[in-house]
């Protein structure tokens, strides 16, 4: 078998890479936009068409979602025609797709955690683009998973995990938000997720995966950096109303992995466990 990996260099495409060697018998071509530029359908065509692509999974995204509302365009390119292009594609050849996506296709008001058959009311251009990539992704290819996931952090890039470690150790106090909800996402447990998912045979339809457990920003941080021994810095929690961002983010955004369990018969960590493993694996003293 012969698969795509788009956005390899990523937090996910990264961790999907450490996990092919465990795959002797499928052969993977790891590709960012200097390898592949999934804008240009042409470029995408070819390349799937020379190399037999079997199947494709899309990391790439852009994903700066206060900058998206400035970077309309650039941002539909990358979330929205790119994942169309892809799909299209890969069916021409009888092949299936794994597209990824966000909880941000939800606006967030809900109390309960989202199922894949709630109604998406994404309320940000990074959220609107996403969904409308889900759709194209659907719609392209018949053998298509979209799988939504949430707060994603890893060893690889910047992110939240990474920054608070940062902020713990220079600053005195920090403030951060509390009356946002979710769970936390160790991109290796997705990657882990998605290639169970390829061995065992892409069943279509919308998914949705975070580690299990619900938490604050507040709270997550606050578990960062007890584990990561940092005790220098007192955390104080804010409302959403005293950090202004310009994209709105989901109040509540829980996801339900039902699911994606029974589909494929796995069990999910818990997002503790799973931030204690990252943490482990970072050099601490380099995060400055």
């Amino acid at each position: 078998m012969n698969i795509l990996i788009t956005g390899c260099n990523g937090q996910l495409g990264n961790e999907i890479k450490l996990l092919q060697s465990q795959h002797a018998d499928w052969t993977f071509y790891n590709t960012d936009v200097n390898e592949l530029d999934i804008t240009d359908q042409q470029a995408v065509e070819s390349y799937i068409e020379t190399h037999s692509i079997d199947g494709v999974v899309n990391c790439a995204a852009y994903t700066a979602v206060d900058k998206a509302e400035d970077n309309k365009e650039l941002c539909t390119s990358l979330n929205t025609v790119a994942p169309a292009y892809l799909a299209a594609a890969v069916d021409k050849r009888g092949g299936w797709m794994v597209q990824v996506s966000t909880d941000y296709v939800f606006n967030g008001k809900h109390y309960t955690p989202y199922v894949e058959t709630d109604t998406p009311s994404p309320d940000s251009v990074y959220g609107s683009t996403k969904l409308a990539g889900e759709l194209g992704v659907s719609k392209f290819c018949k053998n298509s998973m979209i799988i939504r996931t949430a707060w994603l952090y890893s060893t690889f890039g910047n992110n939240f995990v990474k920054t608070m470690i940062k902020l713990g150790k220079t600053k005195e106090q920090i403030g951060v938000i509390a009356d946002q909800i979710g769970t936390p996402t160790y991109a290796r447990d997705l990657a882990v997720a998605i290639m169970t998912a390829i061995e065992k045979g892409i069943k279509p339809g919308v998914y949705h995966f975070s580690n299990e457990g619900v938490i604050s920003w507040y709270d997550f941080t606050k578990a960062i950096h007890r584990i990561a021994g940092i005790t220098t810095c007192r955390v104080k929690p804010l409302h959403t109303c005293e950090y202004p961002t310009a994209a709105n983010r989901p109040a509540y955004s829980v996801l339900d992995k039902t699911k994606f369990k029974a589909a494929y018969d796995v069990e999910i960590p818990y997002w503790e466990e799973s931030l204690k493993e990252c943490i482990d694996k970072l050099d601490i003293d380099a995060i400055v």
